[in-house]
């Protein structure tokens, strides 16, 4: 599983090939850097440790330093673990780049919504509320919640006016419409949760679309060291 962290900039718009215009989302992706690997023989599954971001040392607690020293990177604002099949390309105090995806590969996003705070059924749920006319005074008000006769309790789910929004959202199959590796931008097509500037989590998509070729990675030796390329299969 290939993946990153970055920081919702914002949106816009890109013309495509065909003049249409496409709305985007620009996300900043990394440089991020690997704090800690897992393996399954010592934590029972595979995964690495990322961080972004810059922190100050004072605000972060020791054991948290202590980690980040060891790893030899600064302190992070933003520290998520990444499931991986194979923990054997990454090592601690390895930066990952923008450039672990490239144009024309499917992402799932992940991020938290924006914070609507205590807001009514109509707007939390799209309720259609009551008539307007004729006399009426049910308008956006809950009603009827359950029926006694059957139940003399409240079903759990319920939709119910509350707290809306700061949810942890994942949009999947977000199509990568270009990198910029020396920005470290990746922009993709469509919207993604959060305000800007907010942290999310980018992930090689769970779920590929029909028709989708899945990019094989190898590496080639050159005169500056390895260098990676990719093949379509």
């Amino acid at each position: 599983m290939i993946g990153i962290l970055g920081k919702k900039i914002g949106m816009t718009n890109v013309y495509n090939e065909t003049g249409k215009i496409v709305p985007v989302t620009l996300i900043e992706a990394g440089p991020c850097h690997v704090v800690q690997v897992k393996t399954k023989d010592n934590d029972g599954y595979n995964a690495i440790q990322v961080c972004f971001g810059v922190r100050r040392d004072k605000t972060v607690n020791k054991p948290d330093i202590t980690k980040f020293k060891k790893a030899g990177v600064p302190c992070a604002r933003f520290v998520k673990e990444i499931r991986v099949v194979d923990t054997a390309p990454y090592k601690v105090g390895q930066k990952i780049e923008a450039d672990v995806f490239a144009k024309g590969d499917y992402v799932d996003v992940t991020g938290t919504s924006i914070g609507r705070g205590f807001q009514g059924g109509v707007r939390r749920w799209g309720w259609t509320g009551g008539d307007a006319g004729h006399g009426s005074m049910f308008h956006r008000a809950v009603g009827s919640i359950q029926s006694g006769a059957r139940l003399g309790r409240v079903t759990k789910g319920h939709h119910l006016p509350g707290h809306m929004g700061v949810d942890k959202i994942t949009v999947q199959n977000l199509e990568v419409l270009d990198v910029d590796k020396a920005n470290n931008l990746i922009l993709v097509r469509g919207n993604v949760p959060g305000h800007k500037n907010s942290f999310l989590i980018v992930k090689e998509a769970r779920k590929r679309p029909k028709g989708f070729v899945k990019r094989k990675q190898t590496m080639t030796l050159s005169k500056k060291g390895v260098k990676g390329q990719t093949q379509k299969k």
